[in-house]
């Protein structure tokens, strides 16, 4: 989470939430336009099925707690991606809805947008081609978002899952032992498909975090 960073745009969401946004969005937007100077509609287009996609994404958890009754205080959207903030913490029964609905939700606009490219073609090619776009841009977020690594939601659904397994402690201690290892790995890897595809991800595992979880998990 990056809720040290300062709002500065504030708006009413579904539910009564406030959404919050933060200026490292707008850097973000400028860099993409940036990089991207001959295909100014494209890179809007990207930018904007980006933003939308990791709003809905958390309005998906927020959607996962108002059902069960765990108030939501906001939703932060900045260059970093995005989090939703609960006014009080959720069992651990509840947080498995609330992680699972933004990967959830990701994958059914996925899913929706893929079966839609066809049809929209026939109108219109550029629609067409940014609705597999963002369709592409949220199985992407959705995979992604489920590998086992803390912060990301998949880490947290992996601990959620061994907690049903296990005793919280041993649980603490194979999402840790898992998460370290895959934050080791990551590093290599994100070099690896840099020099194959020329595509960089710059997210970087909390080695730290996953490291506390392990020894916790020991003690």
């Amino acid at each position: 989470m990056n809720g040290r960073e300062p709002a500065i745009l504030r708006f009413p969401g579904p539910w009564g939430i406030p959404i919050e946004v933060g200026g490292s969005l707008v850097m973000l937007g400028v860099l993409i336009l940036a990089l991207n100077p001959g295909e100014p509609i494209w890179a809007a287009g990207f930018l904007a099925a980006l933003v939308l996609s990791i709003l809905l994404h958390e309005i998906g958890h927020a959607w996962g707690a108002i059902v069960q009754g765990v108030p939501v205080r906001r939703i932060f959207i900045y260059g970093g991606g995005g989090f939703c903030e609960q006014a009080r913490s959720a069992t651990a029964r509840q947080d498995e809805l609330i992680v699972a609905m933004g990967p959830i939700v990701n994958l059914t606009i996925w899913a929706a947008g893929s079966l839609a490219v066809p049809y929209v073609a026939a109108i219109d090619v550029g629609l067409a081609r940014i609705l597999s776009l963002a369709a592409t841009l949220n199985l992407f977020l959705a995979l992604f978002n489920l590998l086992p690594l803390m912060p990301l939601d998949g880490g947290r659904l992996f601990h959620l899952l061994m907690l049903r397994l296990m005793q919280p402690r041993a649980a603490l201690r194979v999402g840790g032992a898992v998460g370290l290892l895959g934050a080791v790995l990551w590093l290599p890897l994100m070099v690896v498909v840099f020099l194959a595809t020329g595509f960089i991800l710059l997210f970087f595992p909390d080695i730290r975090m996953h490291w506390r979880m392990m020894r916790a998990g020991q003690g």
